[in-house]
């Protein structure tokens, strides 16, 4: 971080903005956490893993983390269809931020 004045900073022009709006939310951080520790993995096995989440909220932050390109969706062709989704290489660049977090909660967790 560079010393600068307020009045020439733009929040929202820095990369701290940007990776909070891929991340933000209740969901994605839990999910793509779980992705990495355990992809593939299916929409069901997402739901049991976050558990208090309807079927509208999983979907939605799913679709948006597909359209961000941190995780791919993969469909197979069977009856019934099966689908499982796991962390693009950009996502697994974002782990190492959000394992940063989890170090930072370890440590200073209160008992």
């Amino acid at each position: 971080m560079g010393t600068c004045a307020i009045a020439d900073a733009n929040w929202e022009t820095c990369g701290f903005h940007y990776t909070l709006s891929l991340i933000s939310g209740k969901y994605k951080m839990i999910i793509l956490y779980c992705l990495a520790g355990y992809e593939p993995v299916r929409f069901n096995e997402l739901q049991r893993y976050i558990k208090k989440i309807s079927d509208k909220t999983l979907s939605q932050n799913l679709k948006e983390l597909e359209a961000d390109e941190l995780i791919t969706r993969t469909v197979y062709p069977q009856i019934p269809p099966r689908v499982e989704y796991g962390l693009t290489e950009r996502g697994r660049s974002l782990m190492k931020v959000l394992d940063q977090l989890c170090l930072w909660g370890e440590e200073n967790r209160r008992p």
